[in-house]
C-alpha cells in the first residue's frame, strides 16, 4: 500500500480545498482522524461522564460518597501509572520493528472487553468497576502512545497543527454524538424504550449507563477501522547487525537509553516535555474529576451530563480555529492563550454552585482543551525526528500520564485531608502557571531544526505520505 501511494502533489489537486485547511487533505489523514472520533467515545462516556456518576452511585451505592471519589482517583492513578510506565519500552520496540498498528490494535482490544464488561458491574461492585476502569485506561492510553506517533508519519511540520487539531476536532463531534444520545436514554429511558418510573430495580435504574457502555465500546472498534485499512505502518530505521542479534525487547532497551541521552539533543523537545507534564497535570484534573466534583457538590445529574456535552459541541469550531490560529501566530503562543484562560476557568470552579455555573465552565473548557492539546501534541511532534517517533511519544506519554497521575493524586490526597474537594481547586492554578513559564524557554525553530538534521543523517525510507 505505501508503496503505490500516490504523490503528495496528486492527491492535492484532487483533495477539496476546504478539506486541506482544516488538516484533512489525504485519505490516510483523514482516516488517522477519524480514531479521535472512535477513542473519544472512551473519554466523554468513561473517563468524563457517565461512568465517574455511575460508580459514584451504583458501584460504590454503599460507600459513602466522598470515599467513593476516592477510591475512583486512585483507580485512575493506578491505571495510568502502569501504562506510563510501559509506554517508553513498547513505543522502543515499535521503532525497531514495524508494529504500530499492531500495538495499537491489541490495546484497542483490552480497552473495549474492559468496557463492554462494565454492563456486568453489580450494584455495590466497586471493586469490578475500579480493575475494569483501570483496564480501560491502560488500553486507551496504551493506544494514544501508537496512534500519537503515526502523526509526524501522515503530516509534514507545515501541517502537522492543523492535522492534530482536526483530530480533535473530530474527537468532539464524535463523542458529543454517543454522549448526547446517552444523555437521552439515561434522562428518559422511555424514550428509547428502557425500564423508566418509580419501582425500578437498582439493575434496571442502571440500565441507561451500563448500555452506554456496550454502546461506547463497538463505537470505539468500529470507528477505529479506518485507521486500519488507509494509515500504512511506517518504515522503521535500518537495523544493524548488532541489534538484530539482541532481539526486539533487548534492542528496544539500548534504544530507549540512547534516546533519554539524546534528550540534551533534543532540548526544546525536552523543554516541552516538562512544561507539558505540568500544564497537563490541571487540564486532565479538570477533565477528570468535573463530573463526580460537581456530583459532590449537589450539582443535578442530567445538569453534569448536558455540560459535557456542550464541551464536546463547543470543541468542535473551536479544535479548528486554534489550528487556523496556529499558523498565524504559532502554535506556542496559541498555546499560550489555551493556558490562560485555563487560570480563569479554574476560579471559576472554585466558585461554582449552581448548574449555570458549571455550563459556564463546561462552555469556557471547550473553548480552549482540544486546542491546547493537540497543539501541544503537533508542537513536540514538529521537533523530533520522524524515524525514532515511537521512543519519543513513547516518552510523550510517560509525561502525559504522569500529568495525570499527580492531578487526580493530589485532589484525592485533599479529597482525604478535608472532606470536600473545592479546597483542592484552586491549587490546580499552579500548574497552568508554572507549565508557562517554562513553556517561554522552548525555541521551536530551532528544535524543528535539529530534528530534520537528525532525519538526514540516517538511512530512513521517506513516509508515503509526507515524501
Amino acid at each position: 500500500m505505501a508503496a503505490d501511494a500516490p504523490s503528495v502533489t496528486a492527491r492535492s489537486e484532487r483533495s477539496p480545498g476546504l478539506l486541506a485547511r482544516i488538516g484533512l487533505r489525504t485519505p490516510e489523514q483523514r482516516a488517522w482522524a477519524m480514531y479521535d472520533w472512535a477513542n473519544s467515545a472512551m473519554i466523554v462516556i468513561v473517563v468524563t461522564a457517565v461512568f465517574p456518576i455511575f460508580f459514584s452511585s451504583y458501584a460504590g451505592a454503599d460507600l459513602p460518597r466522598a470515599t467513593a471519589t476516592f477510591r475512583h482517583s486512585i483507580a485512575t492513578t493506578i491505571g495510568l501509572t502502569i501504562i506510563a510506565l510501559l509506554s517508553p519500552l513498547l513505543g522502543a520496540i515499535a521503532d525497531y520493528k514495524p508494529l504500530k498498528k499492531k500495538m495499537l490494535g491489541g490495546f484497542l482490544a483490552l480497552g473495549v472487553v474492559a468496557i463492554a464488561l462494565m454492563f456486568f458491574i453489580p450494584r455495590g461492585g466497586w471493586l469490578i468497576g475500579a480493575v475494569l476502569f483501570v483496564l480501560a485506561n491502560i488500553g486507551a492510553n496504551g493506544s494514544f502512545v501508537f496512534y500519537d506517533s503515526l502523526l509526524p508519519h501522515v503530516a509534514d511540520t507545515r501541517e502537522i497543527d492543523r492535522v492534530s487539531t482536526a483530530g480533535y476536532a473530530l474527537g468532539y463531534v464524535g463523542g458529543g454524538l454517543i454522549l448526547l444520545v446517552s444523555l437521552v436514554a439515561i434522562q428518559r429511558p422511555d424514550l428509547v424504550g428502557l425500564p423508566s418510573g418509580e419501582g425500578l430495580t437498582p439493575a434496571e435504574a442502571s440500565l441507561p449507563a451500563r448500555l452506554a457502555f456496550v454502546a461506547t465500546a463497538v463505537w470505539w472498534a468500529l470507528f477505529a477501522i479506518p485507521l486500519f485499512r488507509r494509515v500504512p505502518e511506517p518504515k522503521v530505521r535500518v537495523v544493524d547487525d548488532s541489534e538484530r542479534r539482541l532481539g526486539p525487547v533487548r534492542a528496544a532497551v539500548g534504544r530507549l537509553r540512547r534516546t533519554f541521552g539524546e534528550l540534551r539533543r533534543y532540548r526544546n523537545a525536552f523543554l516541552l516535555l516538562v512544561a507539558f507534564l505540568i500544564y497537563n497535570d490541571g487540564i486532565g484534573t479538570i477533565i477528570r474529576m468535573a463530573a463526580i466534583y460537581g456530583e459532590e457538590i449537589g450539582i443535578e445529574r442530567g445538569a453534569l451530563i448536558g455540560a459535557i456535552v456542550l464541551v464536546q459541541f463547543v470543541g468542535i469550531p473551536f479544535a479548528f480555529l486554534f489550528g487556523q490560529l496556529a499558523t498565524r501566530i504559532g502554535s506556542k503562543s496559541a498555546v499560550f492563550m489555551g493556558l490562560a484562560a485555563y487560570v480563569g476557568i479554574t476560579v471559576v470552579g472554585y466558585f461554582m454552585r449552581t448548574a449555570t455555573h458549571f455550563f459556564v465552565l463546561a462552555a469556557l473548557v471547550g473553548m480552549v482543551q482540544g486546542g491546547t492539546q493537540a497543539l501541544s501534541r503537533s508542537l513536540f511532534g514538529s521537533m523530533i525526528p520522524r524515524h525514532e517517533s515511537g521512543e519519543f511519544f513513547g516518552l510523550f506519554a510517560v509525561f502525559e500520564k504522569f500529568a495525570g497521575i499527580f492531578g487526580p493524586a493530589i485532589f484525592g490526597l485533599m479529597l482525604a485531608l478535608t472532606g470536600s474537594s473545592r479546597s483542592a481547586i484552586l491549587s490546580i492554578v499552579v500548574f497552568f502557571v508554572v507549565g508557562a513559564i517554562l513553556l517561554t524557554l522552548v525555541n521551536v525553530d530551532d528544535g524543528r531544526r535539529v530534528a530534520r538534521e537528525a532525519e538526514r543523517s540516517v538511512a530512513v525510507p521517506p513516509s508515503p505520505t509526507t515524501a
